[in-house]
């Protein structure tokens, strides 16, 4: 068990912690107790033992900040809880979860179908021929939507591949490589764009963006579900689009 979901005090430091790296240098020990739910002498008592143990430094008074070592300690705590958050998710939840498929043929309820991606979509078809197949909770035309719980194997599926093409802001002038984008484009199922720079370099380029709003993360969902997908970004907003991909272990190209 994640020491900081084990016992009180671990949590309670984890929380001090984060608070005080939110609030540094300039600390109110009222506010922090005020968050946490606990007293300001325990506060007082949690930061001495802290500053003791070397993750929190001590710079004046009402003053602290976390020391590298307490960045190091928080983060592998909230990494461990990921971990444990995701395992209840993935394992302990996900047979009793429940999606929607669409169904490709007429289904009834209680029966078993495979399950594929198509279209970035969960289909389920009568039978267990697939890799990954479920039972179905309602019933369902062919075509329409359909239920489906009790998840076993694994959906056969090939990544999509994000193609990341950076235009200029606009301080460094004009888009020139507006035939790129369109070549780049032509047959993306998804395209979106990274800046109003890049929403207007797409337009000049004959395409109109999929979306605007969080492209980097819209991208990797999309290849994920096994979509090609192209992010139209400026130069400025290009780290955050591959940080978005990395996160979600995405295939990706950079290109100007």
């Amino acid at each position: 068990m994640v020491d900081v979901l084990e016992n009180k005090r671990a949590a309670t430091r984890f929380r001090i912690l984060v608070e005080i790296a939110e609030r540094q240098p300039a600390v109110s020990q009222g506010e922090i107790a005020e968050a946490v739910g606990v007293t300001s002498q325990a506060v007082s008592e949690y930061i001495r033992d802290l500053v003791d143990e070397g993750l929190v430094e001590k710079e004046g008074r009402s003053r602290y900040r976390v020391t590298k070592e307490g960045v190091d300690w928080v983060f592998q705590s909230a990494t461990d809880m990921r971990r444990f958050v995701d395992r209840v998710t993935d394992d302990v939840l996900g047979s009793v979860q429940e999606d929607a498929a669409i169904a490709e043929a007429a289904l009834e309820e209680g029966e078993t179908v495979s399950l594929s991606l198509s279209e970035g979509l969960l289909h389920a078809a009568p039978g267990d021929d697939g890799g990954a197949t479920g039972v179905t909770t309602t019933s369902a035309a062919a075509g329409s939507v359909v239920g489906v719980t009790g998840f076993e194997g694994v959906i056969d599926l090939e990544p999509g591949h994000v193609s990341v093409v950076q235009v200029p802001p606009v301080r460094s002038g004009a888009v020139t490589n507006t035939d790129d984008i369109a070549a780049a484009c032509e047959d993306a199922p998804i395209v979106t764009a990274a800046g109003v720079e890049a929403v207007a370099a797409l337009r000049e380029a004959g395409v109109e963006p999929t979306t605007y709003f969080a492209a980097g993360e819209v991208a990797a969902d999309a290849a994920s579900r096994g979509l090609d997908a192209v992010v139209v970004a400026t130069q400025d907003t290009v780290g955050r689009v591959t940080d978005a991909l990395r996160d979600a272990s995405v295939g990706y190209d950079v290109t100007q």
